[in-house]
């Protein structure tokens, strides 16, 4: 009696591994593909493509695109130093609370430099499209958001685990 319910139990906790292996692996693998073909997409579909943009048009957003990210390099690799300087300040034996504050206003301020220039040069960009060309520019913007925002909540949920909401 005590080896069918001894079996029993191992039976039940070898499948639920088996189980819990199963869906961590086989679904998100799966979906792996689905979301590279998403983001394709949405790549795709990038802030001139469907508004009839003409070549000066298209050349002048080019030239911009390639300026903006001349311009912005330099902020993301401050940002970046400060962040991997955050790390060491939070991990340090005994942190500086003062020197960790500091440092977090000057993330911040970098944060705030980057979405000043990246907001007057999408301005710039959209005061040079006709009415109808804008309205697709602002949809694009728009959609742009709810996919990052969606994108962000599966990476919340797959951290989570599912049902752990």
């Amino acid at each position: 009696m005590r080896a069918k319910i001894l079996g029993l139990v191992l039976l039940m906790g070898l499948s639920t591994v088996l189980v819990a292996q199963t869906n961590e692996n086989g679904p998100a693998k799966a979906n792996r593909g689905q979301k590279k073909e998403m983001r394709m997409n949405s790549e795709q579909r990038g802030p001139g493509n469907g508004m009839n943009l003409t070549e000066a048009q298209k050349d002048a957003f080019k030239q911009s695109m390639m300026a903006l990210q001349k311009q912005l390099q330099p902020l993301h690799n401050l940002l970046g130093e400060a962040e991997a300087h955050q790390k060491t300040l939070v991990m340090a034996e005994k942190p500086d609370l003062g020197a960790v504050n500091k440092n977090i206003e000057k993330i911040g301020d970098i944060k705030v430099e980057i979405a000043k220039i990246q907001t007057k040069h999408r301005l710039d960009m959209r005061a040079q499209l006709t009415d109808e060309q804008r309205l697709m520019f602002d949809m694009h913007k728009g959609m742009n958001r709810m996919d990052k925002g969606a994108n962000r909540m599966g990476h919340m949920q797959m951290r989570r685990g599912p049902g752990m909401n």
